[in-house]
This record gives C-alpha cells, sequence and structure tokens, in this order.
C-alpha cells in the first residue's frame, strides 16, 4: 500500500574559528516521479542565507542555492519533506524486460539515446578488469534481467561488509574491490560498474531508506540515514532500482531525492567557506517517520 512519510534531515556543521561568508548547494528535496510524490518541503537555514535559489538539473533534480554573509561559527541546514511512496507495480519486478535475458534491455537506437550516457564509463575509469572479473558469474548468457540483478544484490551483500567509515566520497570502486568493505554508496557504485562493464544503462540514486522496528519494538528517533542503492535501465522506459547494502529490490520504503550517473551529481551538500578555521565538525541526523495529516515531528 502507498505509504506517507515526513523526513527531517539536519546537517549542522561546526567551526573553530569565524566563517565570514559560507556558499552552499544541496540536492535534499525529494522528487516527483510516477510512484513518488513531494506533498511539501522546506529547507531551514541558520544562519539567515543573504542570497538563496533552486533549480532543476539535466536529470530532473531539484538543488538548492545558499549564501550566508553573516559571521558564524556554526551552519545548520535542516531539510523537511512530506512524501508519497507507492508500491512497485507487480510487473515492474515479475514482467516484461524484467523477464526477459539481460541483453534485451542494452539500451540501443534513438528510443533508448537518453539512457546511452548512463552505460559510459566515469573518468577516471571505474570499469577495470577486476570489476570485469567480479561481474562475470552473475551475466550468465539469456539470464533474466531479475536473476542477475537478484544475484549481483545478493553477492555483493555476502562479499562485503559495512563499515562506517572505511571510505570516503572518493574511495575507487577497485579499492572497495580490493577491501572488501565499504558503505551504501560504495556497494551502489560497485553495482553500478558491473552493470555498466556489461552494457546496460545504470544510475545511481541517492535518498532515504525508511527502517521499520522490530516486532514490539518502539520506534527510535534519529537512526535513519541517508542513502544510496542503484538502477537499471529497460526498453520500456522504465527503472529497477536494486539495492546491494540490503540485498533487496527497490519498494516503498525507498524515497528518491537525487538521479544521476554517479555520487557527484547528486551529493546532499557541498560548498566553500571563506575562514580561518583550521579544524570542523559535521554532525548529521536524518529521521524518516511515517506521516499522518497534521502531525509534525520536530
Amino acid at each position: 500500500m502507498t505509504r506517507c512519510y515526513q523526513i527531517v534531515h539536519r546537517t549542522v556543521y561546526h567551526y573553530s574559528d569565524v566563517v565570514t561568508s559560507s556558499y552552499g548547494r544541496g540536492f535534499l528535496t525529494p522528487r516527483d516521479a510516477a510512484t513518488q510524490r513531494c506533498l511539501s518541503h522546506e529547507l531551514l537555514i541558520d544562519p539567515e542565507p543573504s542570497d538563496r535559489s533552486t533549480s532543476r538539473d539535466a536529470y530532473g533534480n531539484l538543488s538548492s542555492y545558499f549564501h550566508v554573509t553573516e559571521r558564524h561559527d556554526t551552519l545548520s541546514i535542516t531539510s523537511r519533506s512530506v512524501v508519497e511512496v507507492d508500491p512497485p507495480p507487480p510487473e515492474l519486478y515479475g514482467g516484461g524486460s524484467a523477464v526477459a535475458p539481460w541483453e534485451i534491455s542494452r539500451p540501443v537506437g534513438v528510443d533508448a539515446a537518453l539512457a546511452i550516457e548512463f552505460t559510459l564509463d566515469l573518468q577516471p575509469p571505474e570499469i577495470t578488469d577486476a570489476v570485469r572479473e567480479y561481474a562475470a558469474p552473475s551475466f550468465v548468457p539469456e539470464r533474466p534481467l531479475i536473476e542477475v540483478l537478484s544475484d549481483l544484490n545478493t553477492r555483493i551483500f555476502d562479499d562485503f561488509t559495512y563499515r562506517s567509515g572505511s571510505t570516503t566520497v572518493s574511495t575507487k570502486v577497485d579499492d572497495v574491490l580490493a577491501a572488501r568493505e565499504g558503505v551504501c554508496q560504495d556497494f551502489a557504485r560497485l553495482a553500478i560498474a558491473c552493470l555498466r562493464a556489461n552494457g546496460l544503462a545504470a544510475s545511481y540514486v541517492s535518498g532515504y531508506l525508511a527502517t521499520d522496528p522490530p516486532p514490539g519494538k518502539e520506534r527510535m528517533i534519529g537512526i535513519d540515514a541517508t542513502h544510496a542503492w542503484a538502477s537499471v535501465w529497460t526498453p520500456q522506459n522504465q527503472w529497477l532500482g536494486l539495492d546491494p547494502t540490503n540485498a533487496q529490490m527497490v519498494d516503498e520504503r525507498y524515497i528518491v531525492v537525487g538521479f544521476g550517473r554517479d555520487y557527484a551529481d547528486v551529493p546532499p551538500l557541498r560548498g566553500i567557506i571563506y575562514t580561518d578555521s583550521k579544524s570542523s565538525m559535521i554532525d548529521v541526523a536524518v529521521d524518516v517517520v511515517p506521516y499522518e495529516s497534521g502531525v509534525v515531528n520536530a
């Protein structure tokens, strides 16, 4: 059934000295799509920016720009959203290209022109011999696409250890392969490299994953986090989402914010500051809760 969520994503920067000017841009607004509707969104920034705007990129992502000119040693950015997400239709994973041989989903021709760029490697390259070797067991000739995706999902989940802080946003896929550990963005990028190595169009997706409490337990506040997963284009011009961090296909628990070729296309926040500060700290808290009309969580 359709789910409705309230998402609060709070980021606080602490600096050891005064910042005189801070420029920032963030991808924090959930997307509108066939199975997702952003009912409301607000971005609260403290200190108040002297200039701010929003814009939409080539992939349809909405980004927010701000410039804070008030002197500060703490900068707080809070994104609040209410989003409805529908469950995937049964035919998404159970029919069409999902159950056809995976080779058929390689984009070709005019109708696939927009997907073709998602088959291309990054610069510097991420599709290496090690990636091709790791991908090979999943891409059995004539295997149904959904079986390829499920197998790749499961193998990454089983072969790699989730370890927070073990990588950075600039860690290469080959380094993740060698270390056999990482976080969600690493596993998404590995899956994407494997898919592109076999000619499929794959995208990097950023957003949130709603977590349900165990039976009999109350839901803990603030345990959620930003999440990343991959998606694969099919000739019906649909994208099948796969989450190798959790070995599952994407469903109504996933809230999409950004969609691009790589993390660098849709980072939650990035910016430039002018300061003599020698050090800084960042605190990030994300909360994804079921939403009832008229009930707003702090």
